[in-house]
């Protein structure tokens, strides 16, 4: 992996809508703050026509920019032109399982398995807490990658270190 980029991570959810979206965003959010080591990418095996909303609101809502976000196909991932991964994460159940394109560079993966938060039914404010959660417990793990040291990063270590994060952090806020 080369040290004169940022590490780029593409974050992978089914509909690339919700749990993605939010990935994307925090951590770009999160690495500026701290120079720029990551920058996050996401998508989606059959992503729906637009972010959801209440993704939207929860991010904005934190101060994470979502201006220009939205809902893109893994292929566009595997072009020849797309940027080269260094860590593929899905963040749902459903893309985990899917057969994923072949990725240029062999990036390190892992599985962050989160609850859908658009899946929650209820009142808007009930929604809109399903997706604070969701944010909350990605934060947490996004923390703990942000903080790992540059030999944890290296291409070899990468994804055993990723994968120890999903223990580290758990989905669910306690």
């Amino acid at each position: 992996m080369s040290t004169d980029r940022p590490l780029n991570v593409l974050f992978l959810c089914t509909h690339n809508s919700a749990r993605s979206i939010l990935a994307e965003g925090l951590l770009n959010h999160l690495s500026a703050a701290r120079g720029g080591r990551f920058k996050a990418y996401s998508a989606g095996s059959s992503p729906k026509t637009a972010p959801n909303p209440l993704a939207l609101k929860v991010l904005a809502e934190s101060g994470i920019a979502t201006e220009g976000m939205r809902s893109k196909s893994w292929d566009d991932f595997a072009a020849a032109d797309a940027p080269v991964m260094d860590l593929v994460i899905t963040v749902c159940d459903n893309a985990a399982g899917e057969t994923c394109p072949y990725w240029p560079g062999q990036p390190a993966t892992a599985h962050w398995g989160y609850p859908d938060p658009s899946a929650i039914e209820g009142s808007e404010e009930e929604r809109l807490r399903a997706f604070r959660q969701t944010l909350l417990a990605m934060q947490r793990r996004l923390e703990l990658l942000l903080n790992l040291p540059a030999s944890a990063l290296e291409r070899l270590a990468l994804e055993g270190s990723v994968r120890e994060l999903a223990k580290q952090a758990p989905a669910n806020p306690a």
